[in-house]
């Protein structure tokens, strides 16, 4: 259910958008199939997604199983199928296996290297200094990214990014209302505190005379 905002004459008013966005969030995210993978739009493909994902998950970091190990067993059982559908193809009526099927689409491959490239393009853009407050917020969440690094493998560190990406625009598309209600509460909570802070001690701390510019 919708939250609005009311003033005197009791006239709802639109609710503020996290980070002052004006875009529904299935644009922001490029309104393509990725947009529709991360908001559920497509249900089978997403859970299909994230149940391969957990899978792999399952089988690096609780079954210990070795990468190289695993996509070897993977390459036998891929031969063994492949051998045993054309060796079947030719006693009984079933037509041979496609060996395109096998091969990965240009199409794909451009949309990789497009994507690649725009993130490459964009770590230029931030890295050059142009945007200096996006420069330093990258830089500080590196470093906070890196440290809790020291804590988790690798792989579990990304199978929780990958979680969050899965899931959290998926429930903020469901509950924007709800959310935005409570990030601007809490953000018009915290400028309160911080007026408190400013007038009972940051402005009691002395400073020195502020010496004035001469005029030429």
């Amino acid at each position: 259910m919708p939250i609005y905002s009311s003033d005197s004459d009791d006239v709802p008013a639109p609710p503020k958008r996290l980070f002052g966005r004006e875009k529904p969030l299935h644009a922001l995210l490029g309104g393509g199939k990725v947009a529709d993978v991360l908001l559920w739009r497509n249900r089978n493909l997403s859970a299909a997604i994230l149940i391969g994902f957990t899978v792999i998950w399952f089988l690096f970091e609780v079954v210990e199983y070795n990468f190289v190990t695993l996509l070897c067993h993977i390459s036998i059982i891929t031969m063994l199928i492949v051998f045993v559908w054309s060796t079947g193809a030719g006693l009984i009526d079933w037509n041979p296996p496609d060996p395109r099927a096998l091969t990965i689409p240009e199409s794909t491959v451009r949309w990789l290297f497009t994507k690649f490239n725009r993130i490459l393009l964009r770590f230029y853009d931030v890295s050059s200094g142009r945007d200096l407050k996006t420069f330093i917020l990258a830089i500080a969440f590196l470093w906070i990214l890196s440290g809790i690094g020291n804590y988790f493998s690798s792989l579990n560190l990304l199978y929780t990014g990958f979680l969050c990406l899965i899931t959290l625009p998926a429930l903020y598309e469901r509950y924007q209302d709800e959310v935005d209600y409570l990030a601007g509460k809490g953000s018009r909570d915290m400028k309160k505190l911080y007026k408190k802070l400013d007038s009972k001690f940051l402005n009691k701390i002395p400073r020195g005379p502020v010496k004035e510019k001469k005029k030429f």
